[in-house]
């Protein structure tokens, strides 16, 4: 029988070997705060942090993670306002950490692990408007996705903000995240109430749908563009993935 010190050593072992590594990278030429949230075990690294320019962070993930997000702040102030408005955009309860969702306009790199048919699961969304230009790759060969534009100066009137102190726009919000029909909890800019299928949700229906899509083709630009914008990888190739913020 193993002694306790060397079935520590295994477990270890193990442990490390089903677990991904992940690589946050700013790439923006201006400090961000780089974040994730998910579902399952708690990754090794804490779950907000400052990231300078020009600088990366990498961290692993369990092979089954779920629900995973990653996603980044800009022109946070933890100290005079720690809640989730302490930042102009992408702010959460938590301060540093975060400890719920960000606050919309954000753009959102979502993965699940390990799922359905045995594939890795990921993707850009904007279903929430835009912050940042993000791109996921990963080591394994397998598709990119991407929202490479700075999608602020160009937003449509309605969706643009919010702005720094300078008046530049850094974020793009959705029509949803705008409450452009008035109604959120039945609106087809939602995809909710009797507006909540594919069927019933086109992305005709969406209020400046082709902004967001024309500019990211490979993005999710609202809340049933499967299709075009969800990206697999075979799990069994145990791929690491890098998300780069500004690429």
């Amino acid at each position: 029988m193993k002694s306790f010190a060397a079935l520590l050593v295994t477990l270890a072992v193990a442990s490390n070997a089903a677990a991904r590594t992940f690589t946050v990278y700013n790439a923006c030429p201006f400090t961000i705060w780089s974040i994730f949230t998910g579902v399952g075990a708690t990754p090794s690294h804490p779950t907000g942090w400052q990231a300078a320019p020009f600088t990366a962070v990498s961290f692993n993930v369990p092979d089954n993670w779920t629900a995973g997000r990653i996603w980044a702040r800009r022109n946070c102030n933890f100290g005079s306002n720690p809640g989730p408005n302490s930042c102009l955009t992408g702010g959460c309860n938590g301060g540093l950490a975060c400890t719920n969702p960000g606050v919309p306009p954000a753009t959102l790199a979502e993965f699940t692990l390990s799922g359905a048919n045995n594939l890795d699961f990921y993707d850009v969304s904007l279903v929430d408007g835009y912050n940042l230009p993000i791109r996921i790759n990963n080591n394994k060969g397998c598709p990119i996705t991407d929202c490479p534009v700075d999608l602020g100066p160009n937003c449509p009137e309605p969706l643009k903000g919010p702005f720094d102190s300078v008046g530049f726009p850094v974020g793009c919000k959705s029509a949803c995240i705008a409450n452009l029909d008035g109604n959120p909890g039945n609106s087809r800019n939602c995809c909710s109430g009797q507006f909540n299928t594919p069927q019933t949700c086109p992305a005709s229906g969406v209020q400046f749908y082709s902004y967001f899509k024309n500019a990211c083709p490979k993005a999710y630009a609202y809340a049933y563009d499967d299709s075009s914008s969800t990206f697999t990888c075979n799990a069994g190739l145990r791929a690491d993935y890098t998300v780069t913020f500004c690429p």
